[in-house]
């Protein structure tokens, strides 16, 4: 089951997690989840591994490690339950040959790429925050087309306000508004 525990709620990791107003810029609340990493990283793996159906887990074949910190949570969770892993990096850091899947950011665009010739998998993708959806979406289409069937994403900490209903379903642990 999706837990979706908002900041005012009695979850035990807003107590951990540190709120920096005004960054990167003004208006903006930043969501600090490294204090989470440093001391409580098996509560954490147990609550993101509690927030996907059973169903789901079942047929997960490997987790989908969006750069950075979603490279953090889908080892750890690879680790704990033996699946795979596929990494979902910038453009340039994987050597060839790469599936690539460009899109846009709020001031240009960027570029994902990902092992490309790997069997086709049943992929949970990970990340540690959901803001706007963008690379979240463009993970999505690049797995589809490396032939991979995305069975939903896995965060931690969902921005709801931030984004628009994504195309796959999504598991998360917290909720906080934009």
């Amino acid at each position: 089951m999706q837990s979706t525990s908002t900041p005012d709620s009695p979850h035990p990791f807003w107590q951990i997690i540190r709120v920096v107003p005004d960054f990167p810029k003004p208006g903006i609340a930043f969501y600090d989840i490294t204090p989470l990493l440093r001391a409580h990283v098996n509560a954490v793996i147990d609550a993101l591994l509690a927030a996907i159906p059973q169903p789901v887990f079942d047929a997960v074949d490997c987790f989908g490690a969006i750069e950075a910190r979603g490279f953090i949570f889908a080892s750890l969770l690879a680790g704990r339950t033996g699946k795979g892993m596929v990494l979902v990096r910038k453009e340039g850091k994987l050597p060839p040959p790469v599936a690539n899947k460009s899109y846009a950011l709020e001031y240009g665009s960027d570029t994902l790429e990902m092992q490309a010739g790997l069997a086709p998998a049943n992929v949970l993708l990970v990340d540690d925050i959901l803001a706007t959806g963008g690379t979240l979406s463009a993970a999505v289409g690049l797995c589809e087309a490396a032939g991979h069937q995305v069975l939903g994403a896995l965060v931690l900490l969902d921005l709801v306000d931030l984004h628009q209903p994504l195309a796959i379903p999504l598991y998360t642990v917290l909720q906080a508004k934009g």
